[in-house]
């Protein structure tokens, strides 16, 4: 009984007024900021800390909607129930301005070139005080950032990294006679100075003595100054305070700690190179002269998981790079030829695995054998076929549904007007942009409604996902009344209260 009813209290929370009073407040401390008053911005940040609806909607975030949501900390914790969500509510009102982090549960992450990165995860409790401290600090430095920084920056993407180095290059831009500096900065997560990150920081001082103690729970012991923790939900956000104004230093483009300098004829690399050593030096970073690269624009170049290079017609081509189709190729392989389920769970795998990577290269040239997928296609309909006791109509059925369709435009991406944030109030602007982001029914179900979620009515902002929700509950009833396009909370909440009906 007691279970059902804090599953009912939790449910029933006002979600919708929750989301609009955090909104207006982060808005408030936006134009503070844009305005030049700190002082003001600081002062709404105090409000969003002690405010239940911020409180709230992070522990929503962190035990509900994030994709790690279910990675255990140190403690072996891996969720929390109704009543353990409703109680750390009040156990963060009191100690959000002298907050503690336990240590963090590290986990190692190979990389391509053979070392190892270490992800460290704090528990479920330091997450939620994280994202709360997001959600304060967030739109303070949202009105800062440079407009040609992209990499984990609400409402901004790969995808406009990708057309900006396509304005840079193509043939009206004259990007034959171009060259690129490949930028890697070394061990950039590690090493990042502790005191420049504070100095730059625009928070109330409770605020900033929590992210004080988050730094140092996740720093390496023989470097105690150095460093944010990879795996927290404040760390890139961190990270992006202490690297912004590296794109004044020359014409770029930056997606987190990954940066392409774009040179003209007549320009010196060397030059470049050296203000953003020094830029790098003040933050406790360096470059690394192993993998920066100075590249011609006609040799071509990898960036976020794309080759970019220009022709010797001076046409632009962009398509997946080497690297990443053989991550992906590795990844279909692995489920076709799993002996652990058949054709019907393996396809529906595979449909995920492949909408994701062909939404993801959407913009770029998709032609030929190898992006097209052909040849993976006929291993996969081989299985199948097996699978399915030679049932070749089955086995196709299976396979269309494996490798959904995805409408290409190559190039055509629009990118983010300029500094625009989502939080300067720009409702229309910002869900008409966060519908691009979806194809099919969905995109047909949210110009429907208005670029409005179909079961509160607020406008799908970037930030949450969105779903597409069939009414009856009959997933296979695609009649269009049938069809609404829901925030991800609200179609986890309405599943929930069926299940309980």
């Amino acid at each position: 009984m007691t279970s059902n009813r804090h599953s009912e209290l939790w449910i029933n929370i006002r979600w919708k007024k929750l989301r609009r009073d955090l909104l207006r407040l982060q808005r408030r401390v936006f134009k503070a900021v844009t305005n030049g008053d700190k002082r003001k911005a600081r002062s709404l940040q105090k409000l969003i800390l002690k405010s239940q609806a911020a409180r709230l909607l992070a522990i929503r975030q962190v035990t509900q909607l994030n994709k790690g949501k279910k990675t255990a900390g140190i403690d072996g914790k891996a969720s929390l129930n109704f009543e353990e969500r409703l109680a750390f509510s009040e156990e963060l009102k009191a100690k959000v301005n002298n907050w503690k982090h336990q240590g963090l549960r590290e986990i190692p992450i190979p990389k391509k070139d053979g070392t190892t990165r270490i992800l460290k995860v704090p528990i479920i409790a330091d997450r939620a005080w994280q994202c709360l401290a997001k959600f304060a600090l967030e739109p303070a430095h949202e009105a800062t950032f440079h407009a040609r920084s992209y990499g984990f920056r609400t409402g901004r993407g790969a995808h406009d990294a990708q057309k900006y180095i396509f304005l840079n290059l193509n043939s009206k831009a004259s990007g034959i006679h171009k060259q690129v500096i490949e930028l890697d900065i070394e061990k950039c997560f590690d090493r990042i100075n502790h005191n420049c990150i504070m100095e730059n920081l625009i928070a109330p001082k409770g605020l900033k003595l929590g992210i004080w103690r988050c730094l140092k729970a996740g720093n390496n012991p023989g470097f105690p100054e150095q460093g944010t923790p990879q795996g927290g939900v404040v760390s890139p956000l961190l990270a992006n305070i202490a690297l912004n104004g590296i794109e004044e230093i020359h014409p770029s483009v930056r997606y987190a700690d990954d940066m392409i300098f774009f040179l003209k004829p007549g320009e010196y690399a060397w030059e470049v190179l050296l203000e953003t050593q020094k830029f790098l030096e003040d933050r406790g970073l360096n470059i690394s002269q192993h993998k920066t690269k100075i590249t011609a624009s006609t040799s071509g170049f990898d960036f976020l998981g794309w080759h970019f290079k220009v022709q010797k017609n001076g046409k632009f081509r962009c398509v997946p790079s080497v690297d990443n189709y053989k991550t992906f190729r590795k990844k279909v392989k692995k489920i076709v030829n799993n002996s652990n389920y058949g054709a019907r769970v393996k396809a529906k795998k595979l449909a995920s695995l492949v909408r994701g990577w062909r939404n993801y290269h959407k913009y770029c040239k998709m032609d030929g054998a190898r992006n097209s997928l052909c040849f993976i296609e006929k291993r996969a309909f081989k299985v199948f076929n097996k699978e399915t006791k030679q049932d070749r109509h089955s086995s196709k059925k299976l396979l269309n549904k494996a490798f959904p369709a995805v409408p290409y435009s190559e190039n055509k991406h629009v990118m983010v007007k300029g500094e625009k944030s989502p939080y300067d109030g720009d409702l229309t602007y910002w869900s008409q942009r966060n519908s691009k982001l979806y194809d099919g029914e969905t995109s047909k179900a949210l110009k429907r409604q208005n670029h409005s979620c179909g079961l509160c009515g607020m406008k799908t902002l970037p930030g949450e996902d969105v779903h597409l929700h069939h009414i009856d509950g009959n997933h296979n009833n695609w009649q269009t009344r049938n069809l609404i396009a829901v925030h991800q909370s609200c179609h986890n909440y309405t599943h929930m209260s069926k299940a309980r009906a």
